[in-house]
């Protein structure tokens, strides 16, 4: 019975003891990096304050920046710091009294943002990238040169499109003009052609001017155009079909002014 007292009193001091063991306190992680801050504190008012653990320059894997005491000098303040991912482990650590303190597990993630200082230290594939948006408003700068030449070209052929219609009708009423026989076909185009001359030089309006407004305007050779054409479609062959000189000449005068016949 004795023996069992005893032994009923050692393990109630045991207790006791580990009830009365310093305790940590960390955060859950540590940043890679970064300078931390932990303490080791006795919370038993009733025990004497700790004493100086025996550290250097490292606690575990961690490196010790600086330690000094808690204001209520109940323990001890280390600023440490990871420069390694992973999980750190400090080791129970010796504090003098024949007494130790807590092993203490930390994690420190590898997740560093992309360009920070200590990207390099654990860096890999697993490390965030920062948003990178495109950046559209400087290259849009570099389009003002190409966009204001396109406007420019574009201003060029707009205001020569006038002059390339007329030039191209002219080629064509040249290559036609006078009919090379006088088949129905022939003679249609060769009067599609000449309305098309007359619209690019005047307007779409010239394309439904008769004879009577071709000679209000003066436009003689193109009032005999007109009638040739329509006589030939009848077999006749009088009045005959004009030269195309005098019709390309009469297109050069201003509207009311053209060559008489």
């Amino acid at each position: 019975m004795r023996t069992v007292g005893w032994w009923a009193v050692g393990c109630g001091l045991w207790g006791f003891t580990a009830l009365a063991s310093p305790a940590w306190k960390a955060p859950a992680q540590l940043k890679l990096g970064e300078l931390q801050v932990l303490e080791l504190r006795e919370e038993d008012p009733s025990r004497p304050p700790l004493p100086r653990p025996a550290v250097e320059d490292r606690l575990g894997p961690l490196h010790l920046r600086s330690m000094e005491p808690l204001p209520d000098g109940r323990g001890w303040r280390f600023q440490v710091q990871a420069l390694e991912p992973g999980p750190a482990v400090i080791p129970a650590l010796d504090l003098g009294n024949e007494e130790r303190s807590p092993e203490l597990r930390l994690g420190v993630p590898r997740d560093i943002p992309y360009g920070g200082p200590w990207m390099g230290v654990g860096g890999g594939p697993e490390d965030r990238l920062p948003p990178s948006p495109f950046p559209w408003a400087w290259v849009s700068l570099l389009l003002v040169p190409p966009l204001g030449l396109l406007a420019w070209g574009g201003f060029l052929w707009r205001k020569g499109s006038a002059r390339r219609r007329l030039h191209h009708a002219l080629h064509a009423f040249r290559k036609q003009w006078p009919p090379k026989d006088r088949e129905r076909g022939t003679l249609d185009a060769a009067h599609g052609l000449g309305r098309d001359l007359l619209a690019a030089r005047f307007g779409e309006a010239a394309r439904a001017w008769g004879p009577a407004d071709f000679l209000a305007r003066g436009f003689g050779p193109w009032d005999l155009w007109a009638r040739s054409l329509d006589a030939a479609r009848f077999g006749q062959v009088e009045p005959p079909f004009p030269s195309a000189e005098p019709l390309i000449t009469a297109l050069d005068a201003p509207d009311g002014k053209g060559a008489s016949r």
